[in-house]
């Protein structure tokens, strides 16, 4: 029998990957983060403690003491993506300060020794020196590294989503099994559509039972855009008055999915932090006159739907779920990642 397989979630967000590696039977032990709209929702879903701290004040030592002494010890750290992710437009060089967190990863891995790694991030960092630098470090320290890019839509979820996904092992070969060929996609209409809890509501308002079932309110030219826009459709639906002035620019031409609506037998496009909004990608719902809610997002991200984000009573606010939400690891996508882990410790202890 397996011992105890015990994680620490770096760069923990609102829970994602603790939510996924526990459905796996992983024990989480604490979740890192500074986003103080963070605590709630890890605390109050998951079997773990949330640490507000930055890991670059975080010592291996400390790590070492959160495990048990028999455990099979995980870290996980999967670092913010914006300084490799192709939103940020190749404007950021390697001094900006994020690019420091998975130096800080590394760190951490040679002073807590833990018996397996994994990080999850945007496939564009694997082009990046800071990456293999990653990765030599690991080899040097005689783990054994395999990583791929995640085709996400292939395991289940319902949404177009690619991950860079790292695992590395002291007690030998570790990786993902391969997609199911026989899967059928899971969609937009599997997700969100046969779910009878998620009422039609209109743009600006919320659901009576579900405050995070809301949705965005929209402009009135806006309004008139969503109402003339067709499921995979894009702007270029619309009358000529209704289109923007950047769209009929040159440079405007090359992003036809703004203003778009999502298609209910496709799975949704990448969830990012502003989903929650019409005019920021495809995220138009389907046939209702209005831009996703916040839940229908966390949904697509495969939340459950019960997962809370804020305290009863406490405001919502589209910004902060927004990060939350767009910058989780989606907890199907933990659980996979969590039982490649669980399988490999049973091969090996």
């Amino acid at each position: 029998m397996v011992n105890t397989i015990e994680a620490i979630d770096l760069f923990c967000g609102a829970g994602g990957l603790t939510f996924g590696l526990q459905n796996a039977g992983i024990k989480v032990l604490a979740g890192v983060d500074i986003d103080p709209n963070c605590r709630y929702p890890y605390e109050e879903n998951n079997n773990s403690q949330y640490i507000d701290k930055s890991v670059e004040n975080i010592q291996g030592a400390f790590l070492r003491k959160l495990y048990s002494k028999s455990s099979v010890r995980v870290l996980a750290g999967c670092a913010p993506c914006q300084p490799f992710s192709s939103y940020s437009q190749g404007k950021r060089g390697t001094q900006d300060d994020k690019w420091k967190l998975l130096r800080e990863l590394s760190r951490l891995v040679l002073e807590s020794k833990p018996h397996i790694v994994t990080m999850e991030n945007v496939p564009k960092l694997a082009n990046h020196s800071v990456f293999q630098e990653f990765i030599k470090t690991l080899k040097r320290n005689k783990y054994q590294v395999t990583y791929q890019v995640v085709k996400c839509e292939k395991y289940g979820l319902p949404q177009t989503r690619r991950r860079l996904v790292l695992m590395a092992s002291r007690l030998g070969e570790i990786r993902l099994p391969p997609a199911p060929e026989d899967t059928c996609s899971e969609t937009v209409r599997s997700a969100i559509g046969s779910c009878r809890h998620l009422h039609k509501i209109d743009a600006g308002t919320n659901a009576s039972k579900d405050p995070l079932h809301r949705s965005a309110a929209l402009s009135e030219t806006n309004f008139k855009r969503i109402k003339c826009s067709k499921p995979g459709g894009t702007w270029r639906d619309w009358d000529e008055s209704l289109r923007a002035e950047c769209h009929k620019a040159e440079s405007g031409r090359s992003y036809p999915s703004v203003y778009g609506r999502m298609v209910w037998d496709k799975p949704s496009p990448t969830i990012t932090t502003q989903y929650y909004g019409f005019g920021n990608g495809r995220f138009g719902h389907p046939e209702q006159d209005r831009a996703i809610s916040l839940r229908e997002g966390a949904v697509l991200q495969s939340f459950p739907r019960s997962y809370k984000f804020t305290p009863p009573g406490h405001p919502i606010g589209f910004k902060a779920i927004g990060l939350m939400v767009g910058n989780a690891v989606p907890p199907l996508l933990g659980r996979l990642i969590g039982r490649s882990i669980t399988e490999h410790a049973e091969k090996h202890f």
